[in-house]
């Protein structure tokens, strides 16, 4: 058996890359021979975690069947969401927190995927279960993997489990996780720096739902209108991907971390889906969505009942 890649999904977020960093060193001091990649850029939120607890960012690749023939999905396991030679690897773990779709494998595997808000947390369960310490650097990556699923623990995906795993983490990390997790969100939040290229491509999904392909992009703000201001740039953008990829639906969120409320900027033919979802009418192809900050289960599963009535 040769090296195992460890990776998450594409325009990798906070918990994909922690996760697969805390993952890979859970598996070294068990022995085994991984190492953690990825599959995009950093985020700024990510790059201040990994300052702050002394990690390096796993290195980049574009395709994992040159590389390895075993390969450990985290924090995800949609196809699409992975690497694009992805059915030409043995996939032999997943640890996930997300639904399950577009997913088969040849044969049998270790599949943990538990109805939580971070990956981090499953991860936390499992060095108990094997009886691994967990450092100071790796808990702090882990905390801020929760902290940024769960947007502080604002997020209705957010569970007693994950505040748990996120106080204790705090403790081995000696720091205060509501200080620290407020400057990682902000850090993560500045997004006057970023061209309209950087800020599609910093946590954007695909998304099989009915007959429908559909493109989901979220970016977190302390002010919406840093976006919004760009609004037809952002537009031109996104008809073009639009185009490029065959979509029935490209729906960019502006979550705005201190007030909990989302701006959806809504493209393509099947745009009208948002508006049913939600209740809204779009005005200049956006809407306000009140209380929405989680893609997971405020979006991708209200779409996809919509979608799976047409």
């Amino acid at each position: 058996m040769g090296k195992v890649l460890i990776f998450g999904h594409k325009n990798p977020d906070t918990d994909t890359i922690c996760s697969a960093i805390a993952y890979a060193d859970l598996k070294t001091k068990l022995g085994q021979e991984v190492e953690a990649v990825r599959l995009g850029n950093v985020s700024a939120e990510t790059q201040f975690a990994l300052d702050k607890f002394n990690a390096s960012a796993p290195r980049l690749v574009e395709t994992v069947a040159n590389e390895a023939k075993e390969v450990i999905l985290v924090d995800h396991n949609e196809r699409q969401q992975s690497a694009s030679d992805i059915d030409q690897v043995r996939v032999v773990e997943v640890i996930d927190h997300h639904r399950i779709a577009n997913f088969e494998t040849s044969g049998p595997l270790y599949y943990r995927a538990e109805p939580v808000g971070c990956t981090a947390t499953i991860l936390k369960k499992l060095y108990k279960e094997n009886g691994v310490e967990i450092s100071k650097d790796i808990a702090g990556l882990m905390l801020s993997a929760i902290i940024s699923d769960s947007l502080l623990f604002k997020s209705p995906t957010c569970t007693p489990e994950d505040v748990a795993a996120a106080r204790e983490l705090a403790a081995i990390a000696g720091v205060d996780a509501d200080q620290y997790g407020l400057e990682m969100l902000k850090a993560g939040a500045n997004l006057s720096d970023k061209s309209i290229d950087e800020l599609i491509s910093l946590d954007s999904k695909e998304f099989s739902m009915g007959g429908a392909k559909v493109e989901i992009a979220q970016v977190n703000a302390v002010d919406v209108n840093d976006v919004l201001s760009r609004q037809a740039e952002l537009e031109e953008k996104l008809n073009g991907i639009i185009a490029s990829k065959g979509l029935d639906l490209f729906l960019f969120v502006v979550t705005d971390i201190l007030n909990n409320d989302s701006v959806g900027v809504a493209l393509g033919k099947e745009a009208g889906a948002v508006e049913e979802a939600y209740n809204v009418k779009l005005d200049a192809n956006k809407a306000v969505l009140k209380g929405v900050v989680s893609r997971k289960s405020q979006i991708v599963p209200v779409l996809t009942e919509i979608f799976n009535k047409r």
